[in-house]
């Protein structure tokens, strides 16, 4: 190990963040070669040591004992607490973790937040285990926390994920609308490269095939699952010549706006225009006209990953992957193509 190293300054006591600035590695792995070193590579646990002897650094007896002891708390992270989507699944997980005497504890943080490292090291030292619906893993810090990933899946980790088949429900949307002879049918998608999006755009292109009809990249509008894309989509459809008779909006948010906009501009709906969504939110059967969607079973989604994340718990190991069955709802806000639409 490099000699000129540094070290804390005198009469500073040393931290668990120094020895691993020093070691060149995590926090967590320190505290696995100070608690359990036979689980470290030798390698990696010598410059452990030897970090550790030459900042003089003494483990906490009572932080550590602390840590050790369980909290009954769990940690849910959601990406957007405003969304009125996660209500149902925050109500499932809660009334779980309850009945087995946890608490929860929620985060609202986006999946670009800067904050992930900082959240980790709470959930380390905080909780007992983390739900994440945000899609993205916290930081290197929560290692070693029991997991669970809900709605949005999470490439390449190895800890359980709860979903609904977001491909296939999809696909049932498209096939209704082309039921009812719609060909030109475009879809306001979700924010580019959130796994739930590249799920449903996929799902939607497979259902213009399965009914023999051609992909139009031009009917394919941007959108981030907001009120405000549902506007800007309809504005859209108005200053298309070539008008979509049905659009297939991934999220009830944006569908909803993009209805309103619609009448507003004194557009029928579905008369002129149909138009689905996709979650089942509870504005969704209150719109007018009530809209058609793909129910997502969200208080049972909720329930699931809580009973996963406490079997985990119990030292249990829970399926790698569980998804959920949908239902397509069909409401007034679809119907066959209307006469001023053909």
């Amino acid at each position: 190990m490099d000699e000129s190293a540094p070290t804390t300054q005198s009469g500073v006591p040393a931290r668990i963040t120094d020895v691993a600035r020093l070691a060149g590695v995590s926090t967590a792995t320190v505290s696995r070669v100070l608690a359990k070193p036979d689980q470290v590579a030798p390698r990696t646990r010598a410059r452990v040591q030897e970090a550790v002897a030459r900042l003089g650094y003494v483990p906490n007896p009572a932080a550590r004992t602390l840590r050790s002891q369980k909290t009954r708390m769990v940690l849910v992270v959601v990406p957007d607490l405003e969304n009125v989507f996660f209500s149902r699944i925050l109500r499932g997980i809660e009334e779980t973790l309850a009945a087995a005497g946890h608490g929860m504890i929620i985060a609202d943080l986006d999946p670009a937040s800067p904050r992930m490292e900082e959240l980790a090291a709470f959930a380390r030292r905080q909780v007992d285990g983390v739900i994440l619906l945000n899609g993205r893993r916290l930081g290197t810090e929560a290692e070693g926390v029991p997991t669970i990933a809900l709605c949005e899946t999470i490439p390449g980790v190895s800890f359980p994920q709860i979903a609904v088949d977001n491909r296939a429900s999809a696909r049932r949307v498209v096939a209704h609308l082309a039921s009812l002879g719609h060909r030109r049918i475009a879809y306001l998608a979700g924010p580019e490269g959130n796994v739930l999006e590249v799920e449903r755009a996929a799902g939607y292109r497979e259902g213009l095939a399965a009914a023999g009809l051609a992909f139009d990249p031009a009917l394919v509008w941007p959108g981030d699952y907001t009120l405000a894309s549902g506007v800007a989509a309809a504005g859209r459809l108005l200053a298309d010549g070539a008008r979509p008779t049905a659009v297939f909006a991934s999220s009830d948010v944006m569908a909803i706006g993009l209805v309103g906009a619609l009448q507003e501009a004194g557009l029928d709906v579905p008369g002129d225009v149909s138009v689905a969504g996709f979650d089942d939110i509870e504005f969704a059967a209150m719109s007018r006209p009530a809209l058609t969607t793909i129910r997502q079973p969200r208080r049972d989604l909720g329930r699931a990953a809580a009973e996963a994340l406490l079997a985990r718990l119990a030292g249990r190991t829970p399926p790698a992957l569980s998804l959920l069955e949908t239902e397509l709802v069909v409401r007034a806000s679809t119907g066959p193509v209307g006469p001023r639409a053909r």
